[in-house]
């Protein structure tokens, strides 16, 4: 029922974190069904803020965040700027953050066993837990209007507590003026 209830959503902000091999991802992203998302993801410390729509993802990041992921020289040559690249090849894994139905399907689908829980209450909202027996972790669906998600929590090896609110809200994507495309440096 989640999973049907999100495939009819407009929009979701998703934030929280994950930790997977020790390494933390933090998000905070607008999603807009079928157009993409806006936000600011953290990897391992380094934070940039991320756009995708009309099949290109934008990233703005530090001078250190450019400095780790792209050298000195692509840090001084990116200082304050957009960067703009195609949402397939190897910027596929960061649009894969801000697709709605890419990401929710992987959160959704992504199970063993399921057993349903108690009812109880999170952020404000009545919620039903449906919990992963094979894999751990307990998923939070609203129990009034939509059965939309509105957390999940993993604990273990890899842990997350990611937060789904703000359903069917607008959400402007807008292409920041004055890119740099990265297909150009090449």
């Amino acid at each position: 029922a989640a999973s049907n209830a999100i495939s009819h959503a407009k929009s979701v902000h998703v934030s929280g974190s994950i930790t997977a091999t020790g390494v933390p991802l933090n998000l905070d992203l607008d999603l807009v069904s079928g157009k993409g998302g806006r936000g600011q993801v953290s990897i391992g410390g380094q934070t940039f803020r991320l756009l995708e729509v009309a099949n290109a993802v934008y990233l703005y990041g530090s001078a250190a965040f450019w400095r780790q992921h792209g050298g000195a020289a692509a840090a001084s040559k990116i200082n304050g700027r957009w960067v703009k690249a195609p949402a397939t090849g190897s910027f596929a894994s960061l649009a894969t953050l801000t697709n709605m139905q890419q990401l929710m399907a992987s959160i959704l689908l992504n199970h063993g066993s399921l057993a349903k829980g108690s009812t109880t209450t999170v952020n404000g909202r009545q919620v039903i837990a449906v919990t992963d027996k094979s894999q751990g972790g307990t998923l939070y669906v609203a129990t009034t209007g939509p059965p939309y998600p509105v957390q999940i929590k993993r604990r273990g090896t890899s842990t997350a507590q990611i937060t789904f609110d703000r359903y069917n809200q607008p959400v402007s994507l807008t292409p920041p003026a004055n890119s740099l495309d990265i297909t150009q440096l090449r």
